[in-house]
């Protein structure tokens, strides 16, 4: 186990859990909001898998989709597209969302099926733990980084706006708080000092707390903020589309990963399509797609195919040395203990 947080936030912690557990139920979805959906892949011939996933994936999936697409065992298999914030994407399938797969951001979200019995036990047990692709936490600037964006404590100057999404209804915001936690904790040694972080951060720098990180990313190209703190994948995408900034990864930061797996409904006839396509993801062609797309490959061959274009941070923490997604759920997150969740509601207060 970690060491928790001491003193200071210890004593704050019951004056402010019920609220927070107010603030986080407000923010939950629910099945009648499920996003625009949208159709990709082949004819539809052999069948259509339903396809839930977490916004900053899509840019992936126009790539991975087609690939799979031109092979004997995607031809013919069209896909049901519905994008969304991870927490909320999640929540719709447990609420009855037509899905065969899902990709979410955390590995929460995925558990949060499994305890609702509609993926198995098992779903990770592969050799790289059900996640085929990943990222970094990483920092856009506005062209030219015209403030000198290079490192987390840069955004703590008096007067810079940071935006970053909400961390109750997306996974993204989780990883994007958890990268300064781990620096400024080194790696969850010394809690307090994360946390001190985080709020000064959340308090005097975060002015709005859109639902998922593409919202957060139309903010900032909007006009919104001095720095998004987001996915190397998302900065990618937007710097290749044109738009007038740039990506900085600090030299230290966090590791990124995204977790895929099937929706289990004993007989389904689209669970061996699905499984299928999870197989694909870690071929090489699968592999060279979300490469291409802008994320991270977990194949150790195509990584090295790609180095120059993933550089490797001074440092680059995961989510395994801050003590797992339990630990960090239950100690940062949690609605009535969660000291993270206790600095935004007191954030908004």
């Amino acid at each position: 186990m970690r060491p928790q947080p001491r003193g200071y936030w210890a004593r704050r912690l019951p004056v402010l859990a019920a609220a927070a557990a107010l603030l986080l139920a407000g923010c939950a979805g629910g099945p009648s909001d499920i996003p625009g959906q949208s159709t990709i892949g082949g004819d539809g011939s052999r069948g259509t898998l339903g396809l839930f996933a977490y916004a900053v994936a899509k840019p992936g999936f126009d790539e991975v989709i087609p690939a799979f697409a031109e092979t004997p065992e995607g031809s013919g298999i069209s896909f049901l597209q519905s994008f969304g914030a991870s927490a909320d994407q999640s929540r719709k399938v447990a609420f009855g969302a037509p899905a065969d797969v899902v990709t979410f951001s955390t590995e929460p979200d995925v558990d949060r099926l499994v305890d609702e019995g509609l993926v198995r036990e098992d779903w990770n047990d592969g050799q790289h733990g059900g996640v085929p692709f990943g990222s970094v936490v990483t920092l856009v600037v506005r062209e030219g980084n015209p403030l000198g964006i290079e490192e987390w404590e840069d955004l703590l100057r008096p007067g810079l706006e940071v935006i970053t999404p909400n961390p109750f209804s997306s996974g993204s915001a989780k990883w994007n708080l958890l990268a300064p936690y781990a620096v400024a904790s080194n790696g969850g040694e010394d809690p307090e000092a994360g946390l001190e972080y985080v709020e000064r951060l959340v308090n005097d720098h975060i002015t709005i707390q859109p639902g998922s990180a593409r919202e957060a990313t139309e903010a900032f190209l909007q006009g919104r903020g001095d720095v998004l703190i987001t996915y190397e994948n998302e900065a990618i995408f937007l710097e290749r589309n044109g738009d007038p900034l740039e990506h900085v990864i600090p030299p230290r930061t966090l590791r990124i990963d995204n977790p895929v797996a099937i929706i289990d409904r004993p007989g389904a006839a689209t669970r061996p399509l699905a499984e299928d396509f999870i197989r694909f993801q870690y071929t090489v062609a699968g592999q060279r797609a979300w490469a291409e797309a802008g994320y991270r490959p977990v194949v150790p061959g195509v990584l090295d195919e790609f180095a120059e274009e993933f550089p490797e941070p001074e440092r680059l923490w995961s989510i395994d040395d801050l003590g797992g997604w339990d630990e960090v759920n239950a100690t940062l997150f949690d609605p009535d203990e969660g000291f993270i969740s206790v600095i935004y509601y007191e954030a908004l207060r």
